[in-house]
This record gives structure tokens, sequence and C-alpha cells, in this order.
């Protein structure tokens, strides 16, 4: 479970079905891991948040 509830003005994400997702479109994470979904990644479509967890949003609002 994600401790800090309050949005990480650092870090924008606007995928609202992610548990550590915040109101106007913040993650409330400290720090994400960013991953690749190819070997051989060339563009941002070859990579994903490897921070995703599925849920509801974890903000304080």
């Amino acid at each position: 479970m994600n401790m800090n509830q309050n949005p990480n003005h650092s870090i924008k994400c606007s995928v609202t079905n992610c548990s550590h997702h915040c109101a106007q479109d913040y993650c409330t994470l400290n720090e994400i891991k960013v991953g690749c979904c190819e070997s051989n990644t060339k563009s941002c479509a070859g990579t994903q948040c490897a921070s995703f967890q599925l849920g509801a949003s974890g903000c304080k609002n």
C-alpha cells in the first residue's frame, strides 16, 4: 500500500485506475520505476510505468 497519499508534483500521471494516481494528474509515489516493453526500445510507446498498481486512487483530497 502506498503510504504517501499526497500528490508528488514532480511526477505527472494520467492513469486514473492506478492506486498511486492523484487528482490533477499527479502520482503519490516519491519515485517511479520505468521499464521496457521491448528489448530494443526506440520510442516512448515501448516503455511502461513499472510502479503501476491497479486500484482506487490513493490520494488525500
